[in-house]
């Protein structure tokens, strides 16, 4: 009768495992695929000193002055040139002191996460170690972008005795840049602007988070608290939409408020809705005050209720012309399901978080997003836009759409129970 029992469950066991295997199939895909662009790119830029960013492109002005809705003439001397016929299509590289050049080393862990391939381990480790000079940069906010995806995963998963001061320098560099009469850290160094502040910035609030737990000081808390809680009044419209750049006066008062990388400064840009619904997440993740998931709940509603696309991945404003040729932008969508898969485990309802994130990681999935092994210069998603407005990285890889889809699939795993091994 036991040995019977014994037959029955293994049996069970089996036909569960099967059923799992075929229900998350894409799950394996995806990672399977990313780990075979990631190393594939890790071998490719090896002793270059630099980092994958994107794919060189060019821009077609027809198609920006209609997806603007700006006269032609508008862009004669406002847009970048093309790149040289040699470069386009080709990989497009960037040094350590990019704002994107975490993210590599960052998809890099999270594929040694998945699968505890210690040959991805050691390329993980090599190019997180390439950022060391970062710490003692102060020209950026973006160095949670730039620290904590790649030292903060390592820390995560290889722990050693010298990580902890890295991201505690680095978190000092970034308070260095907060101004506590207008209550903001200060985002760009450049421009008209007198205190320019970006929604971006709310996404690298973690990296004080992580810093006040290995140093068990309280300031980097503050400085995070304050950061968030002045941008919710400033940044953010009554239908809960976001501008992407808000300037202040050295009093605090609001200068201007400004969208630099979407359709018009009235428009809502894709990845800064994204940048938000993220941020607020986190920010409620690691204070438990009501009013951030609050926020965080409404910006939430408000893109689900904004997308229009079939597939949930959005046009690159969602204010842009609706139309087939209209370009996507696959990082907005990956960052938004990293958000909502978090939210989803925060509220009553939930559920119409993880079933809207699952959606879009399911979709980016596909062969419509997902890059066949050996092309798309070794990145992992394609259909990403950085910056149309300024004729930039228009329908391409990037770096961080990458990094967040492969950060969706690790929550949306944790959240079900999966493990790489078992697909």
């Amino acid at each position: 009768m036991k040995l019977n029992n014994l037959i029955i469950a293994a049996s069970a066991a089996i036909l569960m495992t099967g059923c799992q295997t075929e229900e998350y199939g894409w799950i394996k895909t995806g990672i399977d695929r990313a780990q075979h662009q990631l190393m594939l790119t890790a071998s490719e830029i090896d002793g270059t000193g630099m980092m994958p960013r994107s794919i060189w492109s060019g821009y077609d002005l027809d198609m920006l002055s209609y997806q603007l809705g700006k006269d032609k003439a508008v862009f004669k001397d406002s847009l970048r040139t093309h790149p040289t016929a040699d470069k386009l299509g080709k990989r497009r590289l960037c040094g350590i002191y990019d704002w994107t050049s975490g993210f590599f080393p960052g998809s890099l862990w999270y594929i040694y996460e998945f699968t505890g391939n210690e040959a991805v381990k050691a390329e993980a480790a090599k190019y997180t170690n390439m950022l060391n000079p970062i710490r003692e940069y102060t020209g950026t906010h973006d160095l949670g972008f730039m620290m904590n995806c790649s030292y903060g995963n390592a820390l995560r998963l290889a722990p050693n005795d010298t990580i902890p001061a890295v991201l505690i320098q680095t978190a000092d560099n970034l308070c260095s840049r907060f101004n506590d009469e207008i209550g903001c850290i200060r985002s760009w160094d450049f421009g008209r602007w007198n205190f320019p502040v970006i929604i971006d910035n709310m996404m690298n609030l973690d990296l004080l988070f992580n810093a006040e737990r290995l140093s068990g000081k309280p300031c980097y808390r503050n400085v995070a608290m304050r950061h968030a809680d002045t941008t919710m009044p400033n940044h953010f419209r009554e239908n809960m939409t976001c501008w992407h750049v808000i300037s202040y006066n050295n009093d605090g008062s609001v200068e201007c408020k400004e969208t630099f990388q979407g359709k018009n400064h009235d428009s809502a840009w894709s990845r800064g809705q994204a940048w938000a619904v993220y941020g607020y997440t986190a920010i409620y993740r690691e204070t438990k005050e009501p009013r951030y998931l609050e926020f965080a709940q409404k910006i939430a509603d408000m893109i689900m209720e904004k997308v229009t696309t079939e597939d949930a991945i959005p046009y690159w404003d969602y204010d842009a012309p609706a139309d087939t040729d209209t370009p996507r932008d696959a990082s907005a969508a990956a960052v938004t399901a990293c958000g909502m898969l978090e939210l989803s485990t925060m509220t009553e309802d939930g559920a119409k978080y993880f079933d809207y994130a699952e959606k879009i990681l399911k979709n980016l999935s596909t062969d419509a997003y997902l890059a066949a092994p050996g092309e798309n210069e070794g990145f992992v998603l394609k259909h990403s836009t950085g910056s149309l407005a300024h004729g930039s990285e228009i329908d391409v890889p990037l770096n961080y759409a990458d990094y967040y889809y492969l950060e969706g699939l690790q929550r949306y795993m944790k959240i079900k129970g999966i493990e790489y091994r078992n697909l």
